[in-house]
């Protein structure tokens, strides 16, 4: 499949957009599992504004900004002038399969993300989600 060809940049897109997606969805059930342990530790969080800031700003989220920020990357290697390339998306889906690795003994990201998988099924389905289309990435090459 040539990646310089309409169909093949698009095919390229579609792979890294439905990643996006699914690395999306992994976020926000990250950030809901992490947000039940934040009230259970210091009270009902009072609106939707407020875990908003509490995500961007507050240390307990902290952990969270690496996947925040591949999710940026994403977005912005979607939105660019120039075609992608199949470097381009390889390098991102290769970051996450890196950042998706969970570990009990870990540094910060894969440490906590050990934990929620512990503890909350959506994250274990989104977690699911997410590995099957990076599999299908490897057993595609």
């Amino acid at each position: 499949m040539p990646t310089n060809s309409k169909s093949g940049n698009n095919q390229l897109r579609d792979r890294l957009q439905h990643f996006r997606n699914a690395l999306l969805n992994l976020h926000k059930a990250l950030a809901e599992s992490d947000r039940a342990m934040y009230e259970k530790t210091f009270g009902k969080i009072a609106s939707p504004n407020q875990f908003l800031r509490l995500l961007t700003s507050d240390s307990w989220f902290a952990w969270l900004h690496p996947l925040s920020m591949l999710i940026v990357s994403m977005d912005e290697a979607l939105d660019e002038k120039e075609p992608l390339t199949a470097k381009k998306v390889n390098a991102l889906l290769s970051e996450s399969a890196k950042l998706m690795t969970p570990s009990e003994a870990g540094e910060e990201f894969s440490r906590h993300y050990f934990e929620a998988l512990q503890r909350d099924p959506d994250v274990v389905f989104a977690h699911a989600d997410a590995s099957k289309l990076l599999n299908s990435r490897k057993s595609s090459r």
